[in-house]
């Protein structure tokens, strides 16, 4: 440990009065390198908030950092509002209801009124809550699908999205002024709520973003009678939303799987909770095999993804979020087609690290797509440019291939609830025409071609960890290859020094919007395959994302095994 670590540890030793962190501490005194760990440097703050392992120490989430970035919050919103006000919520993570009244009560002490939602909710509807009322900004607690011993902190704009970079660069200076025992002002809860300065959010907000996503509800929608559905919340926070639509939209055949129904931060079913994954849902899966039902859906612990399983020929077909992204498109497009509505006005988004399909969808059927930076925020950029100009009715929908998607304008970020009820819509539809999802997504690949996807995923733990990923970036930028897999690179874009990205269209021609700078590299193989660079916004990680492109699912897959072990090689 260098000597500024040795200080922190020191300061911490002193200071920290918890006892469970206090007792973690101690156990800590003879391991130089985990200690090392804790204290080497801060929680880095950026664009998605905080997110870290549970724990002590200043690059842990605990009651102190997360005081010290509300103070942080505090300040800007101060700066910037007469009164500000601010929405709070939770989700169903390990020390979320601590966080929740300490952030809520430092906010309190800095003269900002507080709305918390009175028990765990999804995130969307705390981007709901900023919009329906008006407040100043927003903060949830939540490391989404992130393993139990994690949790996180993201900050909202007044418009109900993610803050931009320079409000997180902003947000980030302040917190670094913070002396997280000194600087912070406090105020206890109950002290709050007694002085009006904390206010439990009213019950007509969650109502509201109900019936909000009702009205995204196909016209004319009706399920039949015997359609069933099998559904977990993951031990999250979806159960009282998801289950409370289904119903609105007249699915009554819901089962729920018991195990994972009610809302456990310790995620004892799955070490992680992502329905991404097959062994995240393998409970519902057996469920599933019992019930019979037409389709399994899944929700992350945060309800903002949405996982699916599709049973086909006597086995469960699980869809990837780019197939759900392109199947949703497709559907919509058709549905607003056979509601009279011009498709050729609509807008649909999605990220530069999601499937190509969409442009192949976007040509054919008319509309415009727009790809934007990965991170939610950005499809929440493109609505609002829509409202600006008076045109939020073209928003179609958008999503990103990490399962993430969002119909309707209620909210600024991806909402797994209004994707259950669309996705439940759109297999009952098929299922009136005697198809079921796997069967509709195999349609659209033969008819367009057989766009396939594949991520790879390079983790760099620890204190090391951070440079070897800016090394390997570099390294691709000094010494990019000349070919990926045995197919030859014939065009790259660097997306630090910022992109042009042309609106797809098949009826007009758009002009090019410029996309901010990222830390993001692009390379285009030949025959429209291509491998995208990224590090991950949110866990040590460098990704690469493989897009590949046959006649035949056989032949894209061979492209794409030969991209991955390329890719791997050259993340080793």
């Amino acid at each position: 440990m260098d000597k500024d670590t040795q200080a922190k540890v020191q300061l911490w030793r002193e200071k920290v009065s918890e006892p469970d962190l206090k007792a973690e501490l101690e156990g800590l005194a003879s391991d130089d390198e985990a200690l090392n760990d804790a204290f080497y440097r801060d929680l880095a703050f950026g664009t998605a908030g905080l997110r870290g392992v549970l724990g002590v120490g200043t690059n842990r989430m605990n009651v102190y950092v997360v005081a010290q970035a509300t103070q942080g919050v505090a300040d800007s919103l101060n700066a910037h509002y007469d009164k500000p006000t601010l929405a709070l919520a939770r989700d169903s993570r390990l020390k979320g209801e601590d966080f929740q009244k300490v952030a809520a009560g430092v906010l309190a002490a800095n003269g900002i009124h507080v709305y918390v939602y009175p028990r765990i909710e999804p995130v969307p509807t705390l981007s709901f809550a900023v919009r329906y009322l008006h407040t100043s900004a927003g903060i949830v607690l939540t490391a989404s699908h992130n393993p139990a011993q994690y949790n996180g902190y993201k900050v909202y704009n007044d418009n109900g999205g993610q803050i931009t970079d320079e409000a997180a660069d902003e947000i980030s200076a302040n917190i670094a002024k913070v002396d997280p025992f000194e600087d912070v002002k406090r105020m206890d809860f109950e002290e709050g709520l007694a002085k009006g300065l904390i206010e439990w959010t009213p019950e007509e907000v969650l109502d509201s973003f109900i019936q909000s996503i009702k009205k995204v509800s196909v016209p004319g929608f009706k399920a039949d009678e015997s359609y069933s559905v099998v559904y977990t919340p993951l031990n999250g926070t979806g159960m009282e939303c998801v289950t409370r639509i289904l119903k609105e939209i007249g699915v009554e055949n819901v089962t729920v799987v018991p195990e994972q129904a009610e809302p456990d931060g310790n995620f004892p079913t799955c070490k992680y909770p992502n329905p991404e994954f097959r062994e995240a849902l393998e409970l519902g899966l057996k469920l599933a095999d019992e019930v019979k039902p037409n389709l399994l859906v899944a929700t992350d612990p945060d309800a903002d993804r949405m996982g699916t399983a599709i049973p086909h020929d006597g086995e469960y077909k699980l869809l990837s979020g780019n197939e759900m992204g392109v199947l949703l498109m497709d559907w919509l497009a058709n549905m607003a087609e056979s509601n009279g509505e011009d498709v050729a006005r609509k807008v649909a988004v999605t990220t530069i690290v999601s499937s190509a399909m969409p442009d192949a969808l976007a040509r054919d059927k008319g509309f415009e797509l727009r790809r934007v930076l990965t991170g939610f925020k950005y499809i929440g950029d493109q609505i609002d440019q829509l409202k600006d100009e008076g045109e939020e009715d073209r928003y179609l929908m958008g999503f990103e291939e990490s399962y993430g998607y969002l119909v309707g304008t209620h909210a600024r970020d991806k909402d797994a609830i209004v994707a259950v009820e669309m996705c439940v819509e759109m297999a009952s539809d098929y299922a009136s025409r005697g198809m079921d999802l796997y069967e509709a997504m195999e349609a659209l690949y033969q008819r367009y071609g057989y766009y396939l996807n594949g991520t790879v995923n390079a983790a760099f733990p620890g204190a090391a960890g951070a440079q070897k990923m800016a090394g390997i970036m570099q390294g691709l930028r000094d010494n990019p290859p000349a070919e990926i897999g045995g197919l030859k690179v014939v065009g790259m874009t660097d997306y630090a020094t910022g992109a042009q990205m042309p609106r797809v269209s098949g009826l007009q021609k758009e002009e090019a919007q410029v996309l901010p700078p990222a830390n993001v590299i692009e390379f285009r193989l030949e025959d429209d395959n291509k491998v995208i660079f990224r590090p991950s916004g949110t866990e040590p990680k460098v990704k690469a994302y493989l897009f590949s492109k046959g006649a035949t699912r056989a032949e894209s897959e061979a492209v794409r095994d030969k991209l991955q072990a390329a890719s791997e090689a050259l993340l080793s």
